[in-house]
């Protein structure tokens, strides 16, 4: 009986005591400079906040052309009228870096249909740009798209889930935003799982999401294009992105936006850390001393992730 009573006491405080937090792992970000004039970071004038705790900032590194691959996602369902702009993103397409990697796609039915591959050939990859469908809903949910993209986006981990060193990665959308999956669009944008998923499986990946507003074939009025800036949004904010939209109708040019997006990748760094080695996402905090700038990065980080700047 006494055995008994210490070995029932001995397990009650065995399930009591809290889980032994395993040590720190070295763990990288994408962390882009928003200024009007050129800055530097240092881990002397850039911090981190890992679960709101200070965690040590042990390197920064510029990200370099050939450490960097972008995809272009253009959801299959916009406006035809899209047709006109085409000159835009093959010179978008063509100005890029010499050794950054492109890759062109189009959004339909929950994934993504390659239209050319990961490649440093700027001409080839602007050359196989075509006119979107132009079917309303083709692309199911652009969020489902992007997750299946991600999940699939060569260099990401293995089959048994260790981490690969992948190039930095960008990811630019055209699309309207709009999850159809969610109920009706309403300027009281309900909080939409699929949007959520995409931000995590964004977020695992260390992948920054960039996107251009633009309307699909459908008529949905304003209500729609609220929803869809919306979510775009959400999803920039989470993964370090920005979204890029012109008022509720679409861009007359997307020659500013695609400017700034490559004036944000040019001033993007891989900032390394430590992190609680665990399989969960964490928390991230960046903040600066330079002066009028501002950072932008993930909201959350899976640790351990690394990421080559160069090569």
């Amino acid at each position: 009986m006494v055995y008994r009573f210490f070995a029932v006491a001995f397990l009650a405080s065995a399930i009591a005591m809290p889980a032994q937090q395993e040590g720190p792992v070295a763990t990288q970000s994408i962390v882009t400079l928003d200024s009007k004039t050129p800055q530097t970071p240092t881990p002397s004038n850039l911090t981190v906040k890992v679960n709101r705790h200070d965690s040590e900032m042990t390197a920064i590194s510029r990200i370099r052309p050939n450490g960097t691959q972008v995809a272009l996602l253009i959801d299959d369902g916009l406006r035809t009228s899209v047709g006109r702009q085409l000159p835009d993103l093959k010179n978008f397409i063509t100005s890029l870096p010499v050794g950054v990697e492109i890759f062109v796609g189009y959004m339909q039915n929950g994934r993504v249909v390659t239209s050319q591959d990961f490649t440093t050939d700027h001409a080839a990859a602007a050359a196989n740009l075509r006119l979107p469908m132009g079917s309303v809903g083709i692309s199911a949910s652009p969020y489902f798209c992007l997750s299946d993209f991600i999940k699939k986006w060569p260099g990401g981990s293995s089959e048994d889930g260790t981490l690969l060193t992948p190039k930095a990665r960008f990811v630019m959308m055209l699309t309207n935003g709009v999850d159809p999956y969610n109920g009706s669009t309403s300027p009281m944008n309900q909080n939409s799982p699929y949007v959520d998923n995409a931000v995590r499986d964004a977020q695992r990946a260390g992948v920054a999401v960039y996107s251009i507003y633009y309307g699909d074939a459908g008529i949905r009025g304003g209500n729609a294009s609220f929803s869809g800036q919306s979510y775009l949004a959400e999803v920039a904010q989470g993964t370090g992105g920005q979204a890029y939209y012109q008022g509720s109708g679409s861009p007359v040019s997307l020659t500013p936006f695609l400017k700034q997006f490559t004036k944000a990748m040019a001033e993007s760094f891989v900032a390394t850390f430590n992190a609680p080695a665990n399989n969960n996402l964490v928390d991230l905090k960046f903040s600066t001393t330079l002066p009028r700038t501002k950072v932008q990065a993930p909201q959350m980080v899976r640790p351990g992730t690394r990421i080559t700047a160069k090569q």
